[in-house]
């Protein structure tokens, strides 16, 4: 029997109404769905066939939808095949067949649910990218859980993934770091210039990234140079001297302390690439080039963005992009005043890159703050692409991730006085662990504001979802630990309980749990599909919801119990269940980067 119920019934589907309308359009064919039903009293599936078979067929959606539950009621594996609604009709499996998707879980083990759907199509996805100029905070955290749980997802349906992560290292961002740090310094060696002073020969006149972690890097500056990178009497040199070697030294430590933070969030990126090293190589430039020789270059004068008054604009020409060919709202400038490129001319330059490397698919995972840059990024995509991609076309997507509000106490959480002004990834990971940020971060959709409440996430209740489905996985162990220590039970490795006798589930609430096994692989599929990690998570708290449900229905009924030592195969019929019930929370749990447990302390 296929892994995947949802697609083979949709095969069985498909054939049967093939025979009732022979004529039927092979893109009618491919819309055809069979998916859960929203309430399991009206069956385990159902099909919309009927529904869009009617307009081609000519007929009554109603007479066409009883005619094809008529034909289902003899297939293989169903018991009933009942019309419902307009078109539709409703099929409850035969519990011989549910029961059958437990010898294939037992038998693909964690594998059990991962699909070829992706056929191997190279898709990048690029996530955090945060500036280098301070440590990693809570809003980060959010975009690099979602995008490592989104590859980790694309990979287990078939896809070819790339983990890539884009350092802004180059840009005004990094020069007023760079300025920070040097004051910093400055103020290690006791230099006589006020703060005030100094600011008179800053780039925009203000100094910004005040947090104190700059600290220990001016001290890394100091221990290396001692004053030589200041005059004699400890003021600032020109910045000739010093820039350079100071914008480096902070670059190369704040990264330090970004991949270190990744890394206890357990994100590993397969690719870190350099802004700086992109622009160096000519990247932009050679897009912009191209989009030159494509005919979507022009010089124009653009209209005020909205919300300016005419005395804050000034209209004047620009070397523009033709968006609005490619469906943007308006058309794009691709240089600045003074000759040099803008920010989206250097992006279309870096995607271009990712591209020419062999990616059909591009997926950003970006803050909801940019959520505008969308529309302009997916157009110079699908204009730069013949020019890069063999095949000519390059898809690209954003996953947008809204905030998150920190709460402790029923109180958001006072800023880290390190950082200077936000909640670090740190400081979370230090409140309540790496599986708990991880899961918690996934239990809403990106594009949703979210609290993250710290109690909650440690609590051991219910509440939290992260304990919830950890237990629930713990108790599956602590069972087929018990279970080793009885003899009479035989061999109880997977692949001896994938050919245990299983007629004894028969009780609903072990059918309920059989049943959300089988979802699985349809789950894992069309989350992949749509880009949503999220359902995973959602999946895993319905998926212990229903084994704590039978774990309580065997307390108040022995006859549910999972270990009866006079009822051998009643026994090892449960204990399929169980282990396969473990097998696919640690499947899932391994899309989310979250440890399952062995046992709750």
């Amino acid at each position: 029997m296929s892994a995947n119920l949802f697609a083979l019934y949709r095969t069985r589907v498909v054939e049967a109404l093939a025979r009732i309308v022979p004529e039927l359009p092979p893109e009618v064919a491919a819309r055809v769905e069979v998916t859960p039903t929203r309430d399991p009293a009206h069956g385990d599936m159902a099909t919309n066939a009927a529904l869009l078979a009617a307009k081609p067929a000519r007929r009554r959606p109603a007479e066409l939808a009883a005619e094809l539950a008529a034909l289902l009621s003899g297939a293989d594996g169903i018991e009933s095949a009942v019309p419902a609604g307009p078109g539709f009709v409703n099929l409850t499996l035969s519990p011989a067949t549910l029961r059958a998707v437990l010898p294939a879980v037992l038998a693909a083990g964690e594998a059990y649910g991962d699909s070829a759907v992706g056929a191997g199509i190279a898709v990048n996805v690029e996530y955090v990218s945060a500036n280098p100029t301070g440590p990693m905070h809570v809003g980060h955290c959010r975009g690099a859980v979602v995008g490592d749980a989104l590859a980790n997802l694309l990979a287990r349906a078939g896809y070819a993934v790339t983990k890539e992560y884009y350092v802004n290292d180059a840009g005004a961002q990094v020069a007023a770091l760079a300025w920070v740090v040097y004051w910093r310094y400055l103020e290690l060696l006791g230099t006589p210039m006020t703060e005030a002073e100094f600011e008179t020969l800053v780039p925009g006149g203000a100094l910004q990234y005040r947090g104190d972690y700059l600290l220990p890097i001016a001290g890394i500056l100091h221990d290396a140079h001692g004053a030589g990178l200041a005059d004699a009497e400890r003021r600032p040199l020109p910045p000739a001297v010093w820039f350079e070697r100071v914008r480096g030294l902070a670059l190369d430590s704040l990264l330090g302390q970004i991949r270190d933070d990744l890394a206890r969030l357990g994100v590993r990126h397969d690719v870190f690439t350099s802004e700086s090293a992109i622009l160096a190589a000519g990247a932009a430039d050679a897009a912009i080039g191209r989009l030159d020789q494509a005919g979507l270059l022009y010089e124009g004068v653009l209209e005020p963005p909205k919300g300016k008054q005419a005395t804050d604009w000034e209209a004047r020409p620009q070397t523009l992009f033709r968006a609005t060919a490619f469906g943007d709202d308006v058309d794009r400038p691709l240089r600045k005043a003074d000759g040099s490129n803008t920010y989206f001319a250097n992006d279309i330059g870096y995607h271009g890159d990712k591209i020419a490397r062999g990616a059909d698919v591009l997926i950003d995972v970006l803050g909801a703050d940019h959520g505008g840059y969308v529309a302009r990024m997916r157009a110079a995509v699908q204009a730069i692409a013949p020019a890069y991609a063999a095949a000519g076309t390059v898809a690209f997507e954003a996953v947008l991730c809204q905030i998150v509000h920190v709460i402790k106490d029923g109180a958001p959480m006072r800023m880290s006085k390190r950082a200077g002004t936000f909640v670090t990834l740190r400081d979370l990971l230090d409140e309540v662990g790496r599986d708990a940020v991880r899961f918690t971060m996934l239990t809403r959709k990106p594009d949703a504001q979210m609290e993250f409440d710290l109690d909650l996430a440690v609590a051991q209740t219910r509440d939290n979802p992260v304990f919830y489905v950890q237990y629930a996985h713990a108790r599956c162990r602590s069972v087929l630990r018990a279970a080793a220590a009885m003899p009479e039970l035989g061999d109880l490795s997977p692949a001896a309980l994938a050919e245990a006798p299983l007629d004894a589930l028969q009780a609903d609430a072990e059918l309920a749990l059989v049943r959300r096994l089988g979802h699985w692989p349809r789950l894992l599929e069309g989350a992949a599909q749509a880009r949503e990690p999220h359902r995973i998570a959602f999946h895993l708290n319905d998926l212990a919801g229903d084994f704590h449900m039978l774990w309580n229905r065997g307390r108040d009924d022995a006859t549910l119990r999972f270990l009866q030592a006079d009822a051998v195969s009643a026994t090892r019929a449960r204990l399929a269940l169980v282990a396969a019930t473990a097998m696919v929370i640690r499947s899932g749990l391994g899309v989310l980067g979250v440890t399952p447990v062995e046992e709750m302390r």
